[in-house]
């Protein structure tokens, strides 16, 4: 699996659908071409990120490319209608485009949503494709009755495009380990590589250990781990889990740093190399809108962190005591 995400990041594209900000577009291509320059080679998109508009900021990038020499992530269960609507403000994607999106997990919908997505992507391939936002967060106590349309519907639809080798992969893209969960326990419809945005991580990764990572090595699906900085706010950022950071999140950010600074290391090394020292986890994707935070991430992904600083994590209870730890040997 490792091998065909071609390497241990990937570049995360939601900041290039105006995420937080509106991004000019000279400084959306310079980022990707900066990816591209430290040896990224695998990119993760989505038709929800601006309503399109990070799909064709990446595709206008990639298109100078070889095809063959990176490998492209999608994701169905949102559909892009021409009609626009006025996004309120405040909005994840208050500065991305104004078009319509439509949930929708049918299987005549996650066939509409891949042509969609291939003709903004300027391409003629998925490699990977995940069932997005399939959980609480966005569905509310409708999460279930959403989860059995995809059963029936985008669920089968990949499988039957896997089979035929229209695309390499698919599973979920989601924020909580739940919906993962009881997918791996189908016995039809197996995924083989599911996206898990801010779930296993420095800050939040209890819950994800007890079943979920498990039950991913079991049956060999492995783990993309998205937002390893929580959003931001173990990067330098204000926000967490998409919103402004809590107290309680910021005071132990804090009491990371004081104790990241003691051993002369970034806050944001410890969490990429945390979350890449799990067994289960495949790759992990920040994402970037910015050429320096490129740069950034290799060197936190290369910086020696001692044993001793993971060590009084564990001890500072931050760290539960069956995690994996990155010892450099």
């Amino acid at each position: 699996m490792n091998r065909m995400l071609q390497g241990k990041i990937g570049f995360g594209t939601a900041p290039l659908g105006n995420m937080f900000r509106n991004i000019p577009e000279e400084e959306a291509m310079a980022t990707v071409d900066a990816a591209w320059e430290h040896g990224i080679r695998c990119f993760d998109t989505a038709p929800f990120y601006g309503a399109g508009l990070a799909e064709i900021r990446l595709g206008e990038a990639l298109s100078k490319r070889r095809r063959d020499d990176y490998v492209l992530s999608s994701k169905v269960g949102r559909f892009i209608l021409d009609e626009k609507e006025e996004p309120s403000k405040g909005e994840l994607f208050e500065h991305g485009r104004h078009n319509k999106l439509v949930i929708d997990y049918s299987g005549d919908a996650t066939l509409r949503s891949i042509e969609q997505s291939l003709e903004r992507l300027k391409t003629d391939r998925l490699d990977f494709v995940y069932v997005h936002d399939l959980a609480q967060d966005f569905h509310g106590d409708e999460w279930l009755s959403q989860f059995e349309t995809a059963r029936t519907g985008a669920f089968r639809e990949l499988t039957r495009l896997r089979e035929e080798g229209v695309i390499k992969s698919w599973g979920l893209g989601v924020n909580h380990v739940e919906p993962i969960e009881l997918t791996l326990d189908l016995e039809e419809a197996k995924p083989d590589l599911c996206l898990l945005a801010g779930r296993y991580t420095l800050l939040d990764h209890e819950r994800a250990l007890q079943r979920l990572m498990p039950a991913a090595i079991k049956q060999n699906v492995g783990i993309v781990a998205g937002g390893p900085y929580n959003s931001g706010v173990l990067a330098g950022g204000s926000h967490f889990e998409y919103e402004k950071a809590p107290q309680e999140i910021v005071e132990k950010v804090e009491k990371i740093k004081s104790i990241a600074e003691r051993y002369q290391i970034s806050v944001k090394a410890a969490a990429l190399q945390f979350t890449l020292a799990h067994p289960a986890v495949a790759s992990t994707i920040p994402g970037g809108s910015r050429p320096e935070r490129i740069e950034e991430d290799q060197n936190a992904l290369n910086t020696e962190i001692p044993a001793a600083f993971w060590l009084e994590l564990r001890e500072q209870k931050i760290i539960a005591p069956e995690a994996p730890l990155p010892f450099h040997k």
